[in-house]
């Protein structure tokens, strides 16, 4: 097997290497603070044509950033936003409104509302959006797994639809074999989520790589067994705290593959 190189010394040998994509491969944080703070504008607006409390439209704001992730530095790399599915953030989002009084039903409705709107909107000029760019130095860290043969997936909260669409636009998709999306049951954090995407590639999660920016991802990772838990912490404007990564690195050009003597 290949040996997984970081900062020229060996961490182990690997069959594939399973990545995350916001964060880990994809430049992502301005594309969600831009979602977010579009979202609570909607949301905000929304309070506004409907609940008579307007006064409570500051606390709806500062509740809403707080649950989305927003600090003066950008995002919280492991806030909701971040690291979590899109009705994981629509759960939150209601969750804000319960606590300013509506019952849930009106909360979740309202939540709902507000992220459609959002996408309606995007969507209004029928123009796809861009994905978001590449970090630098994954694609040359993933052309090195394409030369070596050595199997590449990515598992993700993002739907099937936006990692098929991402890594078709950088030109990624002949580098992966598969993916593991927000559409899959059960989705990560999900252990079993690593341990039947490993069975699709057909391998043991013993001789993969996982590479992510969450806790969430690598104690997942831990638990499902995966033999080399890489941290990677350069994706963000603020350096997400990585307890379980077994091993951390801050860019892509830390990190090589070494053909098996």
């Amino acid at each position: 097997m290949p040996r997984l190189l970081l900062r020229t010394s060996c961490i182990g040998t690997i069959d594939a290497v399973l990545f995350d994509k916001d964060g880990t491969l994809s430049h992502s944080e301005p594309h969600l603070l831009s979602l977010a703070r579009r979202r609570i504008d909607t949301a905000a607006r929304l309070w506004r044509e409907r609940c008579p409390e307007q006064s409570m439209e500051a606390q709806l704001r500062d509740g809403l950033r707080h649950a989305f992730g927003i600090i003066p530095e950008g995002l919280r790399p492991d806030g909701t936003i971040a690291v979590a599915a899109r009705q994981d953030n629509l759960v939150s989002a209601a969750t804000v409104f319960c606590l300013l009084g509506l019952s849930w039903p009106d909360a979740l409705s309202l939540a709902t509302a507000s992220f459609d709107q959002v996408d309606i909107s995007d969507n209004a000029d029928n123009t796809p959006q861009t994905p978001s760019p590449l970090l630098p130095g994954a694609e040359d860290f993933l052309h090195q797994l394409g030369r070596q043969g050595v199997p590449a997936a990515v598992i993700s909260n993002d739907t099937r639809t936006g990692i098929e669409r991402f890594l078709a636009h950088h030109k990624l998709s002949t580098l992966f074999q598969q993916n593991w999306s927000a559409d899959d049951s059960p989705r990560k954090p999900d252990p079993e989520a690593v341990a039947r995407l490993c069975k699709r590639l057909s391998l043991d999660p013993a001789n993969c790589a996982l590479i992510g920016d969450a806790e969430t991802d690598l104690q997942m990772a831990v638990d499902a067994g995966i033999g080399v838990v890489v941290g990677y912490r350069g994706g963000w404007s603020t350096h997400p705290r990585l307890p379980s990564a077994r091993h951390v690195m801050d860019n892509w050009q830390e990190l090589a593959l070494e053909a098996a003597p």
